[in-house]
Protein backbone atom coordinates (compact mmCIF):
# COMPACT_ATOMS: atom_id res chain seq x y z
CA UNK A 1 0.00 0.00 0.00
CA UNK A 2 2.76 2.34 0.97
CA UNK A 3 4.53 1.75 -2.32
CA UNK A 4 1.24 2.45 -4.39
CA UNK A 5 0.62 5.59 -2.72
CA UNK A 6 4.50 6.65 -3.33
CA UNK A 7 3.65 5.94 -6.84
CA UNK A 8 0.08 7.49 -7.14
CA UNK A 9 1.37 10.31 -5.51
CA UNK A 10 4.42 10.69 -8.06
CA UNK A 11 1.88 10.15 -11.03
CA UNK A 12 -0.56 12.87 -9.95
CA UNK A 13 1.73 15.53 -8.41
CA UNK A 14 1.82 18.83 -10.44
CA UNK A 15 5.15 19.41 -11.44
CA UNK A 16 6.47 20.92 -14.53
CA UNK A 17 9.75 19.53 -14.39
CA UNK A 18 10.62 16.90 -16.70
CA UNK A 19 12.53 14.63 -13.94
CA UNK A 20 12.61 11.87 -16.66
CA UNK A 21 11.41 7.93 -15.92
CA UNK A 22 10.53 6.74 -12.71
CA UNK A 23 12.29 3.57 -10.88
CA UNK A 24 10.68 0.90 -8.61
CA UNK A 25 12.43 -1.82 -7.33
CA UNK A 26 9.68 -4.64 -6.32
CA UNK A 27 10.53 -8.20 -5.33
CA UNK A 28 14.19 -7.93 -6.77
CA UNK A 29 13.16 -6.21 -9.95
CA UNK A 30 13.12 -2.87 -11.17
CA UNK A 31 9.95 -1.74 -12.71
CA UNK A 32 10.06 1.70 -14.72
CA UNK A 33 6.95 4.02 -13.80
CA UNK A 34 4.55 5.25 -17.22
CA UNK A 35 3.87 8.95 -16.40
CA UNK A 36 1.59 9.28 -19.84
CA UNK A 37 -0.23 5.86 -19.40
CA UNK A 38 -0.25 5.72 -15.41
CA UNK A 39 0.93 1.69 -15.55
CA UNK A 40 3.89 -0.07 -14.79
CA UNK A 41 6.25 -1.75 -17.10
CA UNK A 42 8.33 -4.66 -16.13
CA UNK A 43 10.99 -3.87 -18.50
CA UNK A 44 14.57 -3.46 -18.60
CA UNK A 45 14.86 0.53 -18.07
CA UNK A 46 17.01 1.97 -21.27
CA UNK A 47 20.00 3.85 -20.91
CA UNK A 48 20.05 7.21 -21.38
CA UNK A 49 22.06 10.56 -19.56
CA UNK A 50 20.35 11.92 -16.71
CA UNK A 51 19.36 15.33 -16.38
CA UNK A 52 19.50 16.44 -13.14
CA UNK A 53 18.33 20.30 -13.83
CA UNK A 54 16.06 21.05 -16.58
CA UNK A 55 17.56 23.23 -19.90
CA UNK A 56 15.72 26.35 -18.47
CA UNK A 57 17.61 25.93 -14.79
CA UNK A 58 20.05 29.51 -14.52
CA UNK A 59 22.93 29.84 -11.36
CA UNK A 60 23.35 33.11 -9.78
CA UNK A 61 27.09 33.88 -8.19
CA UNK A 62 26.95 36.14 -5.32
CA UNK A 63 30.29 36.80 -2.84
CA UNK A 64 29.70 37.88 0.50
CA UNK A 65 25.65 37.64 -0.32
CA UNK A 66 25.28 38.67 3.83
CA UNK A 67 27.20 41.84 3.55
CA UNK A 68 24.36 44.59 2.60
CA UNK A 69 27.20 46.41 0.94
CA UNK A 70 27.95 43.57 -1.36
CA UNK A 71 24.33 43.79 -2.88
CA UNK A 72 24.64 47.89 -3.73
CA UNK A 73 25.81 48.53 -6.68
CA UNK A 74 29.35 49.59 -6.52
CA UNK A 75 30.61 53.06 -8.25
CA UNK A 76 34.26 53.25 -7.17
CA UNK A 77 35.10 51.57 -10.72
CA UNK A 78 33.35 54.83 -12.18
CA UNK A 79 35.08 58.29 -12.43
CA UNK A 80 32.56 61.35 -12.31
CA UNK A 81 32.82 64.54 -14.11
CA UNK A 82 30.97 67.51 -15.05
CA UNK A 83 30.61 69.05 -18.52
CA UNK A 84 30.91 72.51 -19.27
CA UNK A 85 26.76 72.78 -19.79
CA UNK A 86 27.07 71.36 -16.01
CA UNK A 87 25.64 68.04 -16.85
CA UNK A 88 27.02 64.54 -14.87
CA UNK A 89 29.51 62.82 -17.13
CA UNK A 90 30.97 59.26 -16.18
CA UNK A 91 33.61 57.35 -17.15
CA UNK A 92 34.84 53.55 -16.41
CA UNK A 93 38.18 53.53 -14.72
CA UNK A 94 41.29 51.96 -16.38
CA UNK A 95 42.11 47.94 -15.52
CA UNK A 96 45.25 49.07 -14.59
CA UNK A 97 43.93 52.13 -12.03
CA UNK A 98 41.57 49.42 -10.22
CA UNK A 99 44.36 46.39 -9.88
CA UNK A 100 46.28 49.47 -8.40
CA UNK A 101 44.02 50.40 -6.31
CA UNK A 102 43.52 46.39 -4.92
CA UNK A 103 46.76 46.01 -4.27
CA UNK A 104 47.07 49.12 -2.79
CA UNK A 105 44.39 48.01 0.43
CA UNK A 106 46.59 44.72 0.62
CA UNK A 107 49.82 45.77 -0.06
CA UNK A 108 51.10 44.15 3.20
CA UNK A 109 50.10 40.42 1.48
CA UNK A 110 52.99 41.22 -0.91
CA UNK A 111 55.67 38.41 -0.49
CA UNK A 112 58.35 40.31 -2.29
CA UNK A 113 58.95 43.16 -4.53
CA UNK A 114 62.74 42.58 -6.06
CA UNK A 115 62.88 42.77 -10.10
CA UNK A 116 59.38 45.03 -10.02
CA UNK A 117 59.81 47.52 -12.76
CA UNK A 118 60.69 51.15 -10.99
CA UNK A 119 57.72 52.95 -12.36
CA UNK A 120 55.00 51.39 -11.63
CA UNK A 121 56.45 50.78 -7.87
CA UNK A 122 56.13 54.72 -7.40
CA UNK A 123 52.61 54.61 -8.41
CA UNK A 124 51.69 51.78 -6.06
CA UNK A 125 53.93 53.22 -3.49
CA UNK A 126 51.97 56.38 -3.49
CA UNK A 127 48.70 54.73 -3.87
CA UNK A 128 49.03 52.60 -0.54
CA UNK A 129 50.41 56.18 0.89
CA UNK A 130 47.41 57.85 -0.09
CA UNK A 131 45.07 55.13 1.45
CA UNK A 132 48.04 55.29 4.74
CA UNK A 133 48.82 51.94 5.09
CA UNK A 134 52.33 53.00 5.95
CA UNK A 135 51.01 54.59 9.41
CA UNK A 136 49.60 51.38 10.89
CA UNK A 137 51.01 50.17 13.55
CA UNK A 138 52.18 46.44 12.22
CA UNK A 139 51.36 45.92 8.51
CA UNK A 140 52.42 49.55 7.96
CA UNK A 141 56.20 48.38 8.61
CA UNK A 142 55.74 45.02 7.13
CA UNK A 143 54.93 46.84 4.39
CA UNK A 144 57.12 49.40 4.10
CA UNK A 145 60.46 46.55 4.52
CA UNK A 146 59.07 45.11 1.26
CA UNK A 147 59.47 48.26 -0.42
CA UNK A 148 63.27 49.37 1.00
CA UNK A 149 64.13 46.08 0.49
CA UNK A 150 63.65 46.45 -3.37
CA UNK A 151 64.53 50.00 -3.84
CA UNK A 152 66.93 51.14 -1.40
CA UNK A 153 67.79 54.94 -1.85
CA UNK A 154 64.59 55.39 -4.00
CA UNK A 155 62.34 54.83 -1.16
CA UNK A 156 64.15 57.44 0.80
CA UNK A 157 67.53 59.15 -0.04
CA UNK A 158 68.33 61.74 2.89
CA UNK A 159 65.87 61.74 5.97
CA UNK A 160 65.71 65.05 8.45
CA UNK A 161 64.25 64.11 11.93
CA UNK A 162 65.54 67.31 13.95
CA UNK A 163 63.69 67.99 16.98
CA UNK A 164 61.50 65.19 16.42
CA UNK A 165 62.13 62.91 18.77
CA UNK A 166 58.47 61.74 19.43
CA UNK A 167 58.73 60.78 16.14
CA UNK A 168 61.99 58.74 16.24
CA UNK A 169 59.85 57.32 19.44
CA UNK A 170 57.06 56.14 18.34
CA UNK A 171 57.95 55.06 14.32
CA UNK A 172 61.89 53.35 15.59
CA UNK A 173 61.21 50.22 13.48
CA UNK A 174 60.27 52.25 10.41
CA UNK A 175 63.07 54.35 10.90
CA UNK A 176 65.28 51.57 10.98
CA UNK A 177 63.89 49.86 7.81
CA UNK A 178 65.31 52.40 5.50
CA UNK A 179 68.41 51.75 3.50
CA UNK A 180 70.89 53.32 1.59
CA UNK A 181 70.34 56.62 3.28
CA UNK A 182 73.07 59.36 1.94
CA UNK A 183 71.98 62.21 4.95
CA UNK A 184 70.61 61.73 8.11
CA UNK A 185 69.55 64.68 10.93
CA UNK A 186 69.35 63.84 14.13
CA UNK A 187 70.12 67.11 15.70
CA UNK A 188 67.99 68.15 19.15
CA UNK A 189 66.47 64.45 19.95
CA UNK A 190 68.56 64.20 22.79
CA UNK A 191 69.31 60.51 21.96
CA UNK A 192 72.50 60.08 24.66
CA UNK A 193 74.82 57.14 24.00
CA UNK A 194 72.63 53.94 24.74
CA UNK A 195 69.82 54.62 22.29
CA UNK A 196 69.02 51.99 19.74
CA UNK A 197 69.18 54.04 16.60
CA UNK A 198 72.61 54.99 17.52
CA UNK A 199 73.40 51.65 17.63
CA UNK A 200 72.00 50.88 14.21
CA UNK A 201 74.10 53.87 12.76
CA UNK A 202 76.83 51.39 12.72
CA UNK A 203 75.28 48.92 10.51
CA UNK A 204 76.19 47.75 6.92
CA UNK A 205 72.33 49.28 5.86
CA UNK A 206 73.77 52.63 6.69
CA UNK A 207 76.98 52.10 5.28
CA UNK A 208 76.10 54.59 2.69
CA UNK A 209 75.52 57.58 5.48
CA UNK A 210 77.63 60.72 4.09
CA UNK A 211 76.59 63.60 6.09
CA UNK A 212 75.37 62.88 9.57
CA UNK A 213 74.25 65.61 12.06
CA UNK A 214 73.95 64.47 15.81
CA UNK A 215 74.13 68.30 17.07
CA UNK A 216 72.98 68.17 20.52
CA UNK A 217 72.01 64.77 21.57
CA UNK A 218 73.58 64.49 25.25
CA UNK A 219 76.78 62.51 23.25
CA UNK A 220 79.85 61.52 25.89
CA UNK A 221 82.95 60.23 24.97
CA UNK A 222 81.35 56.94 25.38
CA UNK A 223 78.73 57.31 22.83
CA UNK A 224 81.62 58.37 20.04
CA UNK A 225 83.43 54.93 21.23
CA UNK A 226 80.48 52.76 20.02
CA UNK A 227 80.06 54.75 17.43
CA UNK A 228 83.11 55.03 15.67
CA UNK A 229 84.18 50.63 16.73
CA UNK A 230 83.14 49.21 13.61
CA UNK A 231 85.20 51.21 11.90
CA UNK A 232 88.39 51.63 13.84
CA UNK A 233 88.59 48.15 13.87
CA UNK A 234 86.55 46.31 11.17
CA UNK A 235 86.91 48.89 8.80
CA UNK A 236 82.92 48.52 8.31
CA UNK A 237 80.32 50.56 9.66
CA UNK A 238 80.55 55.00 8.76
CA UNK A 239 84.09 54.81 6.73
CA UNK A 240 82.18 56.68 3.88
CA UNK A 241 81.23 59.38 6.25
CA UNK A 242 82.44 63.30 4.34
CA UNK A 243 80.13 65.48 7.20
CA UNK A 244 79.54 64.96 10.46
CA UNK A 245 78.35 67.66 13.03
CA UNK A 246 79.13 67.09 16.58
CA UNK A 247 78.31 70.11 18.03
CA UNK A 248 76.59 71.40 21.31
CA UNK A 249 77.20 68.21 23.15
CA UNK A 250 79.25 69.64 26.17
CA UNK A 251 80.16 65.36 27.51
CA UNK A 252 82.85 65.12 24.56
CA UNK A 253 86.12 65.62 25.56
CA UNK A 254 89.61 65.53 24.47
CA UNK A 255 89.49 61.68 24.24
CA UNK A 256 86.16 61.46 22.32
CA UNK A 257 87.81 63.57 19.69
CA UNK A 258 90.90 61.04 19.29
CA UNK A 259 88.00 57.96 18.20
CA UNK A 260 87.06 60.49 15.30
CA UNK A 261 90.53 59.80 13.66
CA UNK A 262 89.39 56.59 12.36
CA UNK A 263 87.33 58.89 9.97
CA UNK A 264 89.57 59.27 7.19
CA UNK A 265 87.24 60.56 4.41
CA UNK A 266 85.76 63.05 6.35
CA UNK A 267 85.79 66.95 5.07
CA UNK A 268 84.18 68.65 7.60
CA UNK A 269 83.67 68.41 11.63
CA UNK A 270 81.57 70.50 13.61
CA UNK A 271 82.61 70.27 17.45
CA UNK A 272 81.70 73.90 18.72
CA UNK A 273 80.01 73.51 21.66
CA UNK A 274 81.99 70.31 23.35
CA UNK A 275 83.92 70.03 26.60
CA UNK A 276 87.38 70.02 25.22
CA UNK A 277 90.56 71.14 27.59
CA UNK A 278 93.14 71.97 25.15
CA UNK A 279 91.58 73.70 22.14
CA UNK A 280 94.72 74.17 20.08
CA UNK A 281 96.24 70.91 20.62
CA UNK A 282 92.83 69.33 19.43
CA UNK A 283 93.03 71.92 16.51
CA UNK A 284 96.67 70.53 16.03
CA UNK A 285 95.96 66.73 16.20
CA UNK A 286 92.85 67.23 13.56
CA UNK A 287 94.91 68.56 11.05
CA UNK A 288 98.37 66.59 11.52
CA UNK A 289 96.49 63.19 11.28
CA UNK A 290 93.49 63.79 9.02
CA UNK A 291 94.26 66.97 7.41
CA UNK A 292 91.38 69.03 8.64
CA UNK A 293 91.67 72.50 8.85
CA UNK A 294 89.88 75.35 11.74
CA UNK A 295 87.63 77.82 9.62
CA UNK A 296 87.32 80.96 10.95
CA UNK A 297 83.81 81.21 9.55
CA UNK A 298 81.14 79.36 9.74
CA UNK A 299 80.31 76.32 7.03
CA UNK A 300 77.72 76.29 5.15
CA UNK A 301 77.37 72.33 5.25
CA UNK A 302 76.01 72.88 9.15
CA UNK A 303 73.68 75.44 8.80
CA UNK A 304 71.24 72.39 8.59
CA UNK A 305 68.98 73.92 5.22
CA UNK A 306 70.82 70.81 2.43
CA UNK A 307 69.89 68.04 4.65
CA UNK A 308 65.86 67.81 3.45
CA UNK A 309 63.65 64.21 3.80
CA UNK A 310 63.92 63.21 0.19
CA UNK A 311 62.54 60.17 -1.55
CA UNK A 312 59.08 57.72 -2.13
CA UNK A 313 58.12 58.39 1.02
CA UNK A 314 58.45 61.95 2.16
CA UNK A 315 54.81 62.05 2.81
CA UNK A 316 54.95 58.95 4.92
CA UNK A 317 57.43 60.83 7.23
CA UNK A 318 54.50 63.71 7.33
CA UNK A 319 51.97 61.45 7.95
CA UNK A 320 53.91 60.34 11.18
CA UNK A 321 54.28 63.47 12.55
CA UNK A 322 50.56 64.31 12.00
CA UNK A 323 49.83 61.41 14.07
CA UNK A 324 51.76 61.71 17.07
CA UNK A 325 51.04 65.69 17.07
CA UNK A 326 47.44 64.47 16.99
CA UNK A 327 47.70 61.68 20.24
CA UNK A 328 49.53 64.72 21.96
CA UNK A 329 46.65 67.32 21.80
CA UNK A 330 44.96 67.68 25.19
CA UNK A 331 41.51 66.42 25.65
CA UNK A 332 38.50 67.85 26.83
CA UNK A 333 38.41 66.92 30.39
CA UNK A 334 42.55 67.90 30.57
CA UNK A 335 41.62 71.18 28.63
CA UNK A 336 38.77 72.19 31.55
CA UNK A 337 41.35 71.00 33.99
CA UNK A 338 44.11 73.28 32.56
CA UNK A 339 41.20 76.61 32.50
CA UNK A 340 40.70 75.66 35.94
CA UNK A 341 44.66 75.40 37.52
CA UNK A 342 44.47 79.11 35.51
CA UNK A 343 41.77 80.50 37.19
CA UNK A 344 43.29 79.60 40.35
CA UNK A 345 46.69 81.08 38.98
CA UNK A 346 48.40 77.20 39.08
CA UNK A 347 50.98 76.26 36.30
CA UNK A 348 50.73 73.05 34.95
CA UNK A 349 52.76 69.97 36.03
CA UNK A 350 53.66 69.09 32.00
CA UNK A 351 56.27 71.96 30.87
CA UNK A 352 56.43 72.91 27.25
CA UNK A 353 59.26 71.31 24.66
CA UNK A 354 62.36 72.64 25.64
CA UNK A 355 63.48 74.05 22.01
CA UNK A 356 66.94 73.75 19.93
CA UNK A 357 67.51 77.22 20.52
CA UNK A 358 68.42 76.63 24.28
CA UNK A 359 72.34 75.20 23.89
CA UNK A 360 73.08 78.20 20.73
CA UNK A 361 74.82 80.47 23.44
CA UNK A 362 76.77 77.77 24.47
CA UNK A 363 78.28 77.19 21.16
CA UNK A 364 78.93 80.88 21.19
CA UNK A 365 80.64 81.15 24.64
CA UNK A 366 82.98 78.02 23.55
CA UNK A 367 83.58 79.74 19.89
CA UNK A 368 83.46 77.94 16.32
CA UNK A 369 84.96 75.06 16.16
CA UNK A 370 84.65 74.29 12.66
CA UNK A 371 87.05 72.14 9.98
CA UNK A 372 87.38 71.77 6.42
CA UNK A 373 89.74 70.25 4.14
CA UNK A 374 91.07 72.85 1.48
CA UNK A 375 91.39 70.17 -1.35
CA UNK A 376 87.83 70.30 -1.17
CA UNK A 377 85.85 73.30 -2.94
CA UNK A 378 82.05 72.74 -2.38
CA UNK A 379 82.40 71.77 1.88
CA UNK A 380 82.73 75.86 2.95
CA UNK A 381 82.62 79.42 2.03
CA UNK A 382 85.58 80.80 -0.02
CA UNK A 383 88.56 81.91 2.58
CA UNK A 384 91.87 83.76 1.67
CA UNK A 385 94.47 81.56 1.19
CA UNK A 386 98.32 82.15 1.62
CA UNK A 387 101.07 80.41 -0.22
CA UNK A 388 102.62 80.33 2.79
CA UNK A 389 100.28 78.35 4.94
CA UNK A 390 99.79 75.67 1.61
CA UNK A 391 102.98 74.64 1.84
CA UNK A 392 102.92 73.91 5.78
CA UNK A 393 100.23 71.73 4.70
CA UNK A 394 102.02 69.45 2.72
CA UNK A 395 104.39 69.16 5.12
CA UNK A 396 102.23 68.55 7.55
CA UNK A 397 100.54 65.67 5.48
CA UNK A 398 103.99 63.93 4.88
CA UNK A 399 104.54 63.95 8.64
CA UNK A 400 100.67 62.79 8.99
CA UNK A 401 101.73 60.24 7.13
CA UNK A 402 104.90 59.30 8.63
CA UNK A 403 103.14 59.77 12.06
CA UNK A 404 100.09 57.16 11.46
CA UNK A 405 102.29 54.71 10.57
CA UNK A 406 104.00 54.85 13.73
CA UNK A 407 100.77 55.02 15.28
CA UNK A 408 99.03 52.01 14.01
CA UNK A 409 101.93 49.80 15.64
CA UNK A 410 102.43 51.67 18.87
CA UNK A 411 98.97 52.67 19.44
CA UNK A 412 96.96 49.93 17.82
CA UNK A 413 96.24 48.36 21.16
CA UNK A 414 95.62 51.11 22.76
CA UNK A 415 93.09 52.78 20.32
CA UNK A 416 91.77 50.07 18.81
CA UNK A 417 92.18 46.64 20.21
CA UNK A 418 90.98 47.10 24.07
CA UNK A 419 88.68 44.95 25.70
CA UNK A 420 85.58 46.86 25.37
CA UNK A 421 85.88 47.19 21.91
CA UNK A 422 85.94 44.22 21.87
CA UNK A 423 82.40 43.54 23.78
CA UNK A 424 81.44 45.75 21.42
CA UNK A 425 81.85 44.34 18.53
CA UNK A 426 80.59 41.24 19.55
CA UNK A 427 77.41 42.83 20.19
CA UNK A 428 77.17 43.45 16.04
Amino acid sequence: QSWSRGMSYCLHSESHLDTGPIYVRENGKLHVVNQGAGGVQNVTPKTRPFSLFSRSFSVELCMNREDDRARRQRTDHFIFTYTKEGNLRYSAKSLFSLVLGYISDNVDHIDSLIGFPEQIAEKLFSAAEARQKFTEPVTGLRALQKFTEAYGSLVLCSLCLRNRYLVISEKLEEIKSFRELTCLDLSCCKLGDEHELLEHLTKEALSSVKRLLLKDNSLSDAGLRRLTAPVRVLKKGLENLLVLDLSCNPKITDVGIGYLLSFKKLNCLDISGTGLKDVDAVIKRLQRQIGLVHSKVPLKEFDHSNCKTEGWAEQTVLQWEQAVMEAMKPQDNLRSRAAALRFYGKTRRIEEVVKCTLVEPETKASGNLQFYKEKVQNCHLPLKKEVAGSHELKNNKKRALAEQEKERTSKQKHLCLTVEDWDLLNTY
